[in-house]
């Protein structure tokens, strides 16, 4: 006999002006279903303070301490609640190790274009409209034209899937006009047609930049635009460790590292990846998918070293020539699953924005390489601002502040 629904996710309100809401979730257990709760807690801007999570393998116990990461967010706890609820497995069925979700695994896209003046700081605030909305991008083309215009077109899903409404289309439409303002010259919203297939790719990456961007390890001595900041020294020093004889059925994995936003996703990414489940703060007990301990010397070491490399840089970030331009490239590791990192395009927006950069051309596509998948955010700068892109030291400058946002430094 399974939990009323209203029972899986509970959301609590802090005691008092700045302490953290208390979200417990009671359901049967899944491999990945930390990783997909740490997800949806990132896409609505949310950073977990504490957390603690208790699981036989058939059922888990999870409470997570939040808070919102700014206080400008506009957080509707009712729809948070729901999308929890939804990654959840079914509480009113027998469960078993692995369930599948109920909620449908491909939504549907639809293409939001529309024509516009340009300014600073436009496409951040398109891409904040469209958070708040709970509309998720899944790719996106920006094209500036010599006259100062801008033709921006969103592949977007609808988390909420309510966006064939007419209701839904008009709220979206409203806001965007509210936010582009005289502006703009016409904005649409309809269903994305063949042109959304062909923009699966990226514009091909040159094998030294390629190789720059997905490098395994951070040399000491960095040129170019990866120069290191002190924070980055500091995640070199991140350490990983395997123990098993605290318990007789779960191997101890013990992660010491510098905090960032998103750590804890980042953790339960790699782990929902090599099929392993459970885990109890940064001290995680762990197992294999076949519920035995991790003894093989291989596996650890091989486990330990993904872990240190994504608790090193699990975003990557760098400028680069592109032809008589200057180009910012981030990347970040996409789940077996498909799923990407929430909130990359929102964050080096918003860096690009305060930094009083304009984007010339934006894309975002997915690019494969030694087995891996990544999701690749490319942006044209704007060579009229006050940062000489030429300058080795203005380009480290960019580098850090958009790395520090996407950390949440």
């Amino acid at each position: 006999m399974g939990l009323p629904s209203d029972d899986v996710v509970v959301i609590e309100k802090g005691n008092g002006k700045g302490e953290p809401f208390v979200i417990t979730i009671n359901c049967p257990d899944k491999t990945g279903l930390g990783c997909d709760i740490c997800r949806v807690i990132l896409e609505f801007g949310l950073y977990i303070t504490k957390g603690d999570v208790s699981t036989d393998g058939r059922w888990c116990y999870i409470i997570l301490w939040v808070v919102p990461r700014s206080s400008s967010l506009i957080l509707r706890w009712s729809n948070i609640k729901d999308r929890l609820q939804s990654i959840c497995p079914s509480c009113l069925v027998s469960f078993y190790f692995d369930q599948p979700s109920t909620r449908s695994m491909s939504s549907v896209v639809y293409l939001l274009k529309f024509f516009c003046l340009d300014r600073n700081g436009l496409l951040h605030d398109v891409t904040h409209v469209l958070c708040e909305l709970e509309l998720k991008i899944q790719r996106v083309k920006v094209m500036t034209t010599p006259d100062g215009r801008v033709l921006d077109l969103f592949f977007i899903t609808d988390s909420m899937e309510i966006l064939h409404t007419k209701t839904r289309q008009d709220e979206t439409l409203e806001q965007l006009h509210a936010v582009l303002g005289e502006s703009c010259i016409s904005c649409e919203l309809l269903l994305a047609g063949p042109e959304y297939e062909c923009l699966q790719g990226i514009s091909s990456l040159s094998p030294v930049v390629a190789e720059e961007l997905f490098r395994c390890e951070l040399s000491d001595k960095e040129t170019r635009s990866q120069a290191l900041s002190p924070d980055m020294a500091i995640l070199k020093k991140a350490s990983v460790t395997i123990d098993n004889s605290l318990s007789p059925v779960h191997t101890l994995l013990q992660i010491h590292c510098a905090d960032h936003k998103g750590l804890l996703y980042d953790i339960m990414r790699t782990l929902k990846d090599c099929n392993i489940r459970g885990h109890r703060d940064l001290d995680l007990f762990i197992q294999q998918n076949d519920g035995k301990k991790i003894v093989d010397p291989e596996k650890q070491n091989t486990l330990c070293s993904r872990l240190k490399e994504e608790m090193l840089h699990p975003l990557r970030v760098i400028i680069a020539n592109r032809g008589p331009d200057t180009e910012l490239l981030v990347a970040n590791p996409v789940e077996l699953s498909g799923e990407g990192r929430p909130r990359v395009f929102y964050d080096v927006t918003l860096a690009l924005k305060l930094l009083g950069i304009c984007i010339f051309t934006a894309e975002i596509g997915r690019h494969s390489t030694s087995g891996r998948k990544w999701e690749v955010y490319r942006f044209l700068l704007d060579e009229n601002c006050k940062f000489q892109l030429s300058n080795m030291i203005a380009r480290s400058q960019i580098v850090d502040r958009v790395r520090r946002t996407l950390m949440g430094w």
